[in-house]
């Protein structure tokens, strides 16, 4: 069984409430600083208290997840949002102020509190009082994503599934069921077009106030300094883009058209992208959630016995949730837990191949939440995107190799390869059209809904909406963009994927050269959290830190080849 760590600032039985929590803000804001040691005990005593809140907030955000039809759960969420939150962040700003102007800053070891302390004074130039209350009414409204789609159910014959679960159709040989589920599903999420277009627009508003009252004309430029992105530009997102469009899409237009082919259709209709060619039933690596949980430990413990492991520790505590029920929020994610320093993994299971590779994307999170669990400070672990998704996206390719845990018969586990290597060359120009849409929204402040629709088409059937046909379901193509969570909740958080996926494939091929070195590198980098930057932890995991058009040509190369030998 694992613990939270043992305090040294806050009270062990410390109640989260903000009369308990006040109290040590303006202890912290007052305390007289007369060293580098005492500003470095400074330092560990507000860390210390941050990741209590932390670990306060992801439960409540976990629980309310688990189960959005709570209402119980719902208000404990937004009382933190509400009520705790708001009075958090002038103190934070003063706290941050504290430190950069503290006269023993500048004896702070430079290499140690280097990123830290860039991340500090960023947040100070951003910081504008006038958000808080907008950035609270942000985190409560675009929690609604999570209940209106949550809330989601198709009867498909005589019963009633989640849309994960009906998606599972969409891999049966027979054309006609995968039709009937497809156009139910579609039918289902149009059915709620106008709520969720409504919603965003409010989002949207809301932001572009954000990002104007911090001195920005536009939410796109405010989030690129919010992120932190200090290694590039909105330029270099779009000369991404259309590297993946040179070197991606034509791969996968010739992989679309030996699908045609080999299903014997005159052209593919939506329904038909998640089949298998080889007209055998999609592939079952594991009958419910509790044998994936036992298989993935498995295969992990197969990489390594310290990977496995970490698995196994959460299993122990309880630190999963992966079937899909109704009620439960869409997707999955691995959620951190600041001061036990081990995570939870939340997914909506139904028993199918892409459960798995969610599951081993998942638990890369996971071994990364451990790998970082003692770092000094809590802002040490908040790895930027770029690096969470490598450990993620590389656990998917690495784990590969150990795949029989989940497949007995040789064919299924090559189709399960060739599957997974499609995929990857797939995520580019999804990743591509999102984040090109959000360039759009927010730079573009005040369009209507009819021209959002129109932005969205342009960029979709530039990078991928031409693999298929959907000259009769122009109103579902239309609004595909509503079924990306990242969109309304985490807005921009989604070429990291594409940068990431670009690493794991080479951290992939490192490892297949020599997977012992291979291994090592990648979780020398894991271990390094956010105390480097992204060039130099990329470069620890022995790859670059590279999205150009040679670069994407060269793994997308590496990828085909590999995909030829299955």
């Amino acid at each position: 069984m694992i613990h939270k760590k043992t305090r040294t600032y806050i009270p062990q039985n410390f109640e989260i409430k903000w009369e308990s929590i006040e109290p040590l803000l303006k202890e912290l804001t007052e305390r007289p600083v007369n060293s580098v040691k005492e500003l470095e005990h400074w330092l560990h005593d507000r860390s210390e208290l941050e990741a209590a809140l932390e670990e306060d907030f992801a439960w409540r955000y976990i629980r309310m997840t688990c189960d959005t039809m709570s209402e119980e759960l719902l208000q404990k969420f937004q009382y933190f949002a509400t009520e705790i939150e708001p009075k958090i962040a002038p103190y934070s700003n003063e706290l941050n102020k504290k430190l950069v102007n503290s006269k023993w800053a500048d004896k702070l070891h430079e290499e140690k509190y280097f990123i830290y302390l860039r991340g500090i004074k960023k947040a100070l130039e951003l910081f504008r009082e006038e958000n808080i209350p907008l950035q609270t009414e942000i985190q409560v409204e675009q929690q609604k994503y999570q209940s209106i789609t949550g809330a989601m159910s198709v009867h498909i014959g005589d019963k009633e599934f989640t849309l994960e679960q009906a998606a599972v159709i969409l891999k049966d040989t027979d054309r006609s069921k995968r039709q009937e589920a497809w156009e139910k599903i579609t039918a289902r999420r149009l059915q709620d077009k106008d709520q969720l277009d409504q919603l965003f627009d409010q989002l949207r508003v809301l932001r572009h106030k954000v990002a104007l009252n911090a001195g920005f004309e536009n939410f796109r430029d405010y989030m690129f300094q919010a992120l932190g992105r200090f290694d590039y530009t909105p330029k270099d997102c779009y000369s991404f883009h259309e590297a993946i469009e040179k070197e991606i899409v034509p791969i996968l237009h010739e992989q679309a058209e030996k699908r045609k082919k080999a299903l014997a259709l005159p052209t593919l209709k939506p329904w038909d992208l998640d089949v298998d060619v080889s007209g055998k039933p999609a592939l079952k690596p594991f009958q419910n959630g509790n044998e994936l949980i036992e298989k993935s430990i498995q295969c992990f413990s197969n990489i390594s016995r310290y990977l496995g492991e970490r698995l196994e520790i959460m299993k122990e505590n309880q630190l999963f949730d992966v079937e899909s029920r109704k009620g439960k929020a869409p997707g999955g994610y691995n959620y951190p837990l600041a001061e036990t320093g081990a995570p939870f993994i939340f997914m909506n299971s139904a028993n199918t191949f892409r459960d798995l590779t969610t599951m081993v994307h998942e638990g890369g999170h996971a071994v990364h939440t451990f790998l970082t669990a003692d770092l000094e400070l809590n802002d040490f672990k908040h790895c930027p995107s770029e690096v969470a998704e490598l450990a993620s996206m590389s656990m998917e390719l690495i784990s590969m190799d150990n795949w029989n845990v989940y497949f007995d018969n040789e064919e299924d586990l090559k189709r399960a390869k060739r599957d997974q290597l499609f995929d990857v060359l797939k995520t580019l120009p999804w990743v591509a059209v999102v984040d090109q849409f959000q360039h759009w929204i927010y730079t573009n402040p005040d369009h209507t809904d009819d021209q959002r629709t129109e932005a969205w088409l342009q960029i979709y059937e530039r990078f991928g909406a031409s693999f298929a046909d959907w000259t009769d379901h122009k109103e579902a193509e239309a609004n595909l963009w509503q079924k990306q969570l990242h969109i309304f909740e985490v807005p921009f958080y989604y070429i990291e994927y594409g940068m990431a996926q670009l690493g794991a494939i080479a951290v992939w091929k490192n490892y297949k050269e020599n997977p012992e070195k291979g291994l090592q590198q990648y979780l020398d980098a894991l271990k390094l959290g956010y105390t480097k930057t992204i060039k130099e932890i990329y470069e620890t995991a022995g790859i670059k830190f590279d999205f150009s058009a040679s670069y994407v040509k060269e793994l997308a190369e590496f990828v085909k080849s590999e995909m030829d030998k299955l």
